[in-house]
């Protein structure tokens, strides 16, 4: 394995941040910080980490809060995710409010992401897909060394993402998930933004919204 993964559940919403180091450099990312930053701090001082950067798979609050807090308390800049989801960030001080979060700060991200971009954390390379349907700048990042994804909000263990927020969208989110993630192979593990792992094999068979069997 080229990467080292911490998973804290952080905010009200037991969101799941991701940490991943690069175990040859230290180096590490931090993906969606939507808040509880001591906590993640403490995770990187535990694991001997430097973090290099911020990824961000969407910006929902409980994904992206804590963004702009991290990156200037870290000075550390952000990528992702795809620009489709700039409403988003700008939203960010109004989805604070409504969910009862604590004061959220728009950003410009240092980087937009494509499909098909890579990001890197250390030595080690990572894909970028575009998964639009969740939201329409949703991003999934893919390590085919480690067989490995951060999903985000676009698939869970038994369940999808909703898609009844702004721009949200059923059958691109469907489509997202059989036609760009499952295609990577049954063996992969991925990481979702709530809940357990779970490996695309597993969701082909028993997911009741993408199983094969759906057709």
């Amino acid at each position: 394995m080229s990467l080292s993964v911490a998973i804290i559940p952080v905010t009200a919403f037991a969101q799941n941040c991701s940490i991943l180091m690069c175990n040859k450099s230290k180096k590490a990312a931090v993906v969606d910080p939507g808040g509880d930053l001591e906590r993640i701090v403490a995770q990187l001082q535990r694991m001997g980490a430097t973090a290099e950067k911020i990824l961000l798979t969407h910006a929902h609050i409980d994904h992206a809060g804590g963004t702009a807090a991290l990156a200037r308390q870290l000075n550390i800049p952000i990528e992702g995710p795809q620009e489709g989801d700039l409403f988003w960030i700008q939203g960010l001080p109004n989805q604070s409010a409504m969910f009862g979060f604590p004061p959220a700060e728009v950003f410009t991200p240092d980087r937009w992401l494509q499909d098909n971009d890579t990001v890197t954390v250390g030595e080690v390379t990572l894909q970028v897909i575009h998964t639009p349907g969740h939201t329409p700048g949703h991003v999934v990042f893919y390590s085919a060394n480690d067989k490995l994804a951060i999903v985000g909000d676009v698939l869970f263990q038994g369940s999808i993402g909703r898609t009844d927020f702004p721009q949200g969208n059923h059958e691109q989110l469907v489509h997202s998930i059989r036609a760009k993630l499952f295609p990577l192979g049954d063996d992969i593990t991925f990481i979702p933004g709530h809940g357990p792992e779970s490996t695309f094999g597993q969701e082909r068979r028993t997911n009741p919204f993408v199983a094969d069997h759906r057709g």
